[in-house]
């Protein structure tokens, strides 16, 4: 041992632990999601036929064997991943496969539970494609406003199809049909987070304030906001309110956390509350939603019976604490939306209150997990793109739980794992694995010795410390002759040089600038007839650096395709 220290030059910081890569924890949860998810199947089984049901074994079978499919393209490829995103995610499809079962005993001519678990089976092959194939999240920054003319395209592509139940957001061809929008909301998430990540200081230092708020300039913020007055108009014209609040849900959240400025988050509440009085009054189709939210018990008073949102209260009513079990609920009599928009109240009925807390500390605990990647990262892109992937479920689960229990008006949203749809459980998936992907480089060793990618002062020592190894290891200094202004560096070369984190002006995730090593190179080492003299020192007066944070690191810099 002191023969290692005594060889290890004196400026060379020791080696930090590495960390647990954690596997064997995910196995376990993995192990605990699918036999919580068969306990339900078989539960439902004894409440309604007194019996075990017949396909037990192949719905166990099934769904244990995407699980540790799953688990070992992240096992190989993603080491270092979160551990609880896989499990949480299992197991609220897990759920979603047995209350769609139970509700399927209850419409003997739509059993929609195989259909569910064959597009499970799909959203899982597009997951296990994603973590095997996308090797760094940063490749996606290149193609930003190819994302977003992609989401433009397929939000556009519905209005050329029928309405479906008021709204123009499905293709069907065939027996075949699928919503595009789904897929357009992580596009759409890429590109923000890419052009708002390469124009954060821009965005949150120039422009013209007013008041507390600073307005930034048109040059700046013009392709952004169009981008997203374009998906809107184009959501509002399929009568697609839900997805519309979505988008522009993602846009206020991402544009408060690139800038750090609270300001923008009561711009974006009255820009929605005026949108939405608006829709709300010109549309006939949102105007029922409205009415409907406005006196759910119409239909009783004038002889019609109660609605479907009338039913939805009338099934958490009888929920109460623990619910009336699984199987044994009525909430069949909500109609045709019950498994899809309404699903969340045979959830509330059967499981009660209780059920619903760890239902929604199951979303929670994947929207923090989400968040604390973001809060890894040290490139501005994958902290922005960690955070609008987090906030898709969060926003979803909002609205939708707002929806059915008469909070706010229905939007005709999915819940995240929970609702039939096959488009929605495919996207669910991808998000997970981009999300995978993203916290396997925030919690990944760094190259250069200089600890993990998280930038953590328990993985990694002092920020400053990691910020000056990193960079000096990248190129800047590690290396004679090695340079980082180099066209050809790797994307290892730029996450080693990328120091930025969150700050406090955010409840979250707030960006402070990225700090630059303050360890000169050897070319900035002033030499002895660079030096000035006593004489020389004492009449020329002190200059004092104004305080500030310091440029933006060149290894920051966001792609030309992102900053166009």
């Amino acid at each position: 041992m002191a023969r290692a220290a005594a060889a290890r030059p004196a400026d060379t910081p020791p080696p930090l632990p590495l960390l647990p890569k954690r596997r064997g924890i995910e196995l376990a949860l993995l192990v605990g999601a699918v036999l919580i998810s068969v306990c339900g199947y078989l539960v439902v089984g004894l409440a309604r036929g007194h019996a075990l049901p017949g396909g037990a074994v192949r719905y166990g079978a099934g769904l244990a064997g995407l699980a540790l499919l799953a688990h070992l393209a992240v096992r190989f490829r993603a080491p270092y991943a979160d551990p609880l995103l896989l499990p949480t995610a299992v197991l609220l499809n897990g759920i979603g496969l047995v209350l769609i079962f139970r509700l399927d005993l209850d419409t003997p001519g739509d059993h929609a539970a195989p259909t569910q678990l064959m597009w499970s089976t799909v959203g899982v092959g597009l997951f296990i494609a994603v973590v095997v194939l996308l090797r760094d999240h940063r490749v996606l920054q290149r193609y930003a406003y190819v994302c977003a003319a992609l989401a433009l395209v397929l939000m556009a592509a519905p209005i050329l199809f029928p309405a479906i139940n008021g709204a123009k957001i499905w293709i069907r061809v065939g027996g075949f049909s699928i919503q595009p929008g789904e897929f357009a909301k992580v596009l759409i998430t890429v590109f923000f987070a890419a052009y708002l990540a390469a124009n954060r200081s821009a965005l949150a230092h120039t422009g013209r304030r007013m008041g507390r708020l600073r307005l930034p300039t048109g040059r700046v913020l013009g392709p952004i906001v169009a981008i997203w007055l374009i998906s809107v108009a184009v959501l509002v014209l399929e009568r697609d309110l839900g997805t519309s609040l979505l988008f522009f849900g993602i846009f206020v959240v991402l544009l408060y956390v690139a800038t750090g400025r609270t300001g923008w988050i009561a711009v974006g509440l009255i820009l929605a509350g005026v949108g939405a009085a608006a829709v709300g009054t010109l549309e006939p189709h949102v105007h029922s939603r409205v009415e409907d939210w406005q006196h759910p018990f119409a239909g009783i008073a004038a002889g019609r019976g109660p609605g479907q949102l009338a039913q939805s209260l009338f099934a958490f009513a009888a929920g109460g604490m623990l619910g009336t079990g699984l199987g044994q609920g009525h909430s069949y009599l909500i109609g045709f939306a019950m498994k899809s928009d309404f699903i969340l109240a045979t959830f509330g009925e059967e499981l009660g209150l209780a059920g619903l807390t760890a239902l929604f500390l199951l979303y929670a605990l994947l929207v923090a997990r989400g968040y604390r990647a973001a809060l890894g990262l040290r490139d501005p892109f994958g902290s922005l793109l960690a955070v609008g992937l987090a906030a898709l479920p969060a926003l979803q689960v909002f609205v939708i739980a707002g929806g059915v229990t008469g909070l706010i008006p229905l939007t005709g949203m999915a819940m995240p794992f929970l609702a039939q749809g096959g488009s929605s459980v495919v996207t669910n998936w991808i998000i997970i694995a981009l999300l995978l992907r993203i916290s396997d480089r925030a919690r990944t060793p760094r190259p250069d010795g200089g600890g993990s990618g998280s930038g953590t002062a328990s993985t990694t020592g002092s920020r400053s410390g990691a910020g000056a190894g990193s960079r000096s290891g990248a190129g800047a200094g590690g290396s004679a002759g090695g340079s980082s202004r180099s066209p050809a560096r790797s994307l290892v070369a730029q996450d080693g040089g990328n120091d930025a984190g969150f700050g406090a002006r955010s409840w979250v995730v707030g960006f402070l600038k990225p700090t630059r090593s303050q360890t000169p190179t050897r070319s900035q080492t002033p030499t002895r007839s660079q030096t000035p003299t006593r004489s020389e020192a004492r009449a020329r007066p002190q200059e004092r650096r104004p305080a500030g944070p310091a440029p933006d690191s060149a290894d920051d810099a966001a792609s030309p395709e992102a900053g166009r």
